[in-house]
């Protein structure tokens, strides 16, 4: 919990002291004009930058969850291996290649920068959730049945309970990649952290970077705090 609560305290005033601290970065970097990124307040892209990482993980977690429940059941047993096999080559794109390929279908915005993060974010849900439910004993399962639990009482009330910090684990890493990777959203319109990262590697303004960088990096650090303090929960 201390380290949730220092890292919060850094990344709210990193968010809303960044824009004071122009007599600092103008210290470190003599040679730039403009040495604090003021064409956005940081604060709106942070919100923008939580709001696409929201959405996307969401639509990740829901779709990774779901597919491996339908792969590990009975009925479809047989998808596991596609399943598995999808979802790592979704992987190995990387997301400024999803995002070529996207924009020109769907135009900038943020549709495709959705689309990129939900297909690089499955993978460690659907690994996680179908390691977490085929960890569950078949001994628990048969026990289950026999106290007459049907075969969606037996999912909701025994196999999720005991695979959810399996699955935790996965939405953890998650979440943490969509981070990362949202800031490459900014190059197709998206207003995210980013922007004054790529601003900053287009103008050689290193300043801007560093200030991009460090606030993705500071809630990189505060949200994975926080799925510890719920894994310990």
């Amino acid at each position: 919990m201390k380290r949730l609560v220092v890292f919060m305290v850094l990344l709210v005033a990193a968010t809303f002291g960044l824009a004071q601290t122009r007599p600092l970065f103008a210290a470190m970097f003599p040679a730039l004009d403009r040495p604090v990124y003021v064409q956005d307040s940081f604060a709106a892209l942070m919100l923008a930058h939580l709001a696409l990482v929201g959405v996307s993980s969401l639509i990740a977690i829901v779709v990774g969850i779901g597919i491996g429940i339908l792969v590990t059941r009975r009925a479809g047993l047989a998808f596991r291996g596609i399943a598995e096999t999808l979802a790592a080559m979704g992987q190995t794109f990387p997301p400024v290649a999803v995002l070529a390929i996207a924009v020109p279908v769907m135009g900038f915005g943020t549709m495709p920068a959705v689309i990129a993060l939900v297909i690089y974010g499955v993978l460690p849900v659907l690994q996680n959730t179908i390691a977490g439910l085929s960890g569950v004993s078949a001994p628990v399962r048969e026990a289950a049945r026999g106290m007459g639990f049907g075969p969606l009482r037996v999912l909701a009330l025994v196999e999720l309970p005991l695979a959810t910090p399996v699955i935790l684990a996965g939405v953890r890493v998650s979440v943490i990649i969509n981070i990362g990777t949202a800031a490459i959203a900014s190059t197709v319109g998206v207003k995210t952290l980013g922007l004054p990262i790529l601003l900053g590697l287009s103008a050689a303004n290193t300043a801007y970077v560093l200030q991009g960088a460090l606030l993705v990096g500071l809630l990189a650090l505060t949200v994975d705090a926080a799925f510890d303090v719920a894994a310990r929960a």
